[in-house]
């Protein structure tokens, strides 16, 4: 069936719609974040200054709060007043890029205010909150944070922003008219305990993935380590790192190519080698001959191939605690 057409054509553009992906399955299942996704929905229903803005540190998963929210409101586990909306994490980037002359960036973000207004049924997440203080600022035209001031007081444009701590004292909080406009809610990394919670549910999508299988003390190893001696993320983002790169680690040193694969891709090259020194001694049905023996073993090679595939997607690894100390 073919999609009706688009009433916000500019968001779609510079933007990324996070319920269709939720509806696609696309989006990594948000486990134990109950209380801020519920906060964030608090917020979105109020009447006026209804923008929350998630504050925490590198790799809390801010922007995994707005992913779970997405789902939610597919899965209709929402307020009311937020069924039917769409989320759509806004690309500052791709919106400034390309902006040679003055009032081009002013007037994308115009066209984007202008749908926004438009349609009420839209929730934009501003990932890195803090970029929009002075995006676009060329001399003497307005900066993106500017433009959206008014019409986030007004109520008419509602946006969920995420930024550090420090980003957000250094940025935000000096623009006090900005700060205003926000409410703040504090994203607390997650425990241990959690996290472990949290890597067993998104266990499966990296198994797949990877063609492992992660064992239970992999699993409490990539948190216990990670908590340990990794200092400039925060949990439960480099656990999962770590859980990554393990399995990653253990496909790449069990990868093997078989002995008769190797033998056939020699044939074939020597073959193909003997048939151009025949053509240029221009003995033609020789030559023929090894084009027929070379066609044949490039078939049986195709076999092989397609073979060693499926017997290496069959047998998982095992990821143990060693593999992830080794990360």
């Amino acid at each position: 069936k073919k999609m009706e057409k688009s009433k916000t054509p500019v968001l779609d553009n510079f933007g990324r719609d996070l319920t269709q992906m939720a509806i696609d399955g696309k989006l990594d299942p948000i486990i134990g974040r109950d209380k801020e996704i519920e906060r964030v929905a608090q917020v979105l229903s109020r009447r006026k200054k209804n923008n929350p803005v998630l504050i925490g540190e590198p790799g809390v998963g801010k922007t995994a709060i707005a992913e779970g929210l997405a789902d939610r409101i597919i899965e209709r586990k929402v307020s009311r007043v937020l069924y039917d909306k769409r989320v759509i994490a806004l690309d500052l980037a791709a919106l400034v890029a390309g902006t040679k002359y003055r009032g081009q960036f002013e007037e994308r973000m115009k066209a984007i205010m202008t749908e926004l207004e438009k349609t009420d049924n839209v929730i934009l997440f501003i990932d890195e909150l803090h970029t929009i203080v002075g995006a676009g600022g060329a001399s003497g035209s307005l900066d993106a944070s500017n433009m959206l001031k008014p019409a986030l007081a007004r109520g008419d444009i509602q946006a969920i922003g995420a930024t550090t701590l420090n980003e957000y004292r250094q940025f935000i909080e000096k623009d006090g008219a900005l700060e205003r406009r926000f409410q703040k809610i504090m994203v607390d990394p997650t425990t241990p305990e959690e996290t472990i919670e949290i890597l067993k549910q998104i266990k499966p999508k990296y198994e797949k993935h990877h063609g492992v299988r992660y064992k239970d003390d992999a699993i409490e190893a990539c948190v216990s380590l990670t908590d340990r001696y990794v200092t400039d993320h925060f949990l439960p983002d480099k656990a999962i790192d770590a859980l990554d790169e393990a399995g990653a680690r253990v496909h790449l040193s069990n990868i093997t190519v078989p002995k008769h694969i190797i033998e056939l891709e020699e044939q074939i090259e020597a073959t193909g080698h003997d048939k151009n020194s025949m053509v240029k001694k221009q003995r033609f049905e020789e030559a023929a001959r090894l084009r027929d023996t070379e066609k044949r073993l490039i078939e049986d090679l195709e076999v092989a191939q397609k073979e060693w595939e499926k017997e290496s997607k069959s047998i998982l690894f095992d990821v143990e605690e060693d593999d992830v100390a080794s990360v």
